[in-house]
């Protein structure tokens, strides 16, 4: 039953955060900056879900986040990674965690942005982008992130490496605070030139006139 990975990995010293535990979140703040919206529901994943089809359903509306009826559990161990893509880049603010109950509660969460397809065999040997502890109660936990680290994401990866003595991680509700702009796809061959043009280009010093370009 186990998924055969390493437990040896992050450590607690100093990642430079602030827990930020704002449980009286001002419901503006929220609708305003929540980024519910802007999440790609449809291709959250989680591994070692005991149900890894609920994984979108814990991305919850705003005003569902202290619902206890659907969550997301563990399967083998206490270890949970959880991915969420977004519809474009993000700059992120904080992020939103309601967990438990009690001892089922995870140490700690750790934050991987922009890295798709992190499994238990390469996390565990990372150093995450940031971590925070995660306390023990009912309420949604904000997590505030150094913003020059998540200033454009795509998507971000949640590992939750313990519970607090259950052998089984539960998770409510994951959400997320920040700007949100459009991804813009531009083609590749835009950014270069076919064919270099010598008149568009600075002269390279010690080049005489009949320089041209490799394969012209």
């Amino acid at each position: 039953m186990s998924h055969n990975h390493s437990h040896g990995g992050c450590h607690d010293e100093s990642h430079g955060h602030d827990h930020g535990h704002d449980h009286g979140l001002p419901e503006d703040v929220g609708h305003r900056d929540n980024l519910y919206a802007r999440i790609d529901r449809a291709n959250v994943i989680a591994l070692n879900a005991e149900d890894p089809e609920k994984a979108p359903a814990i991305i919850k509306p705003w005003d569902q986040r202290l619902d206890e009826e659907t969550y997301l559990e563990s399967d083998a161990d206490d270890q949970l990674i959880i991915r969420v893509p977004f519809t474009g880049a993000v700059k992120l603010r904080a992020v939103l965690i309601k967990a438990g109950p009690a001892d089922q509660t995870p140490t700690k969460v750790a934050l991987f942005p922009n890295i798709d397809n992190l499994d238990f065999s390469d996390i565990t040997d990372m150093k995450p982008v940031q971590e925070f502890t995660i306390p023990q109660g009912r309420d949604v936990g904000e997590y505030h992130v150094m913003p020059a680290k998540f200033p454009s994401v795509t998507s971000i990866t949640l590992f939750f490496p313990a519970a607090q003595g259950a052998d089984t991680t539960r998770i409510y509700y994951v959400g997320f605070l920040g700007q949100w702009s459009e991804r813009k796809f531009e083609p590749v061959l835009t950014v270069y030139e076919s064919k270099p043009n010598l008149a568009d280009h600075d002269k390279i010093q010690g080049l005489n006139e009949n320089w041209s370009a490799p394969g012209t």
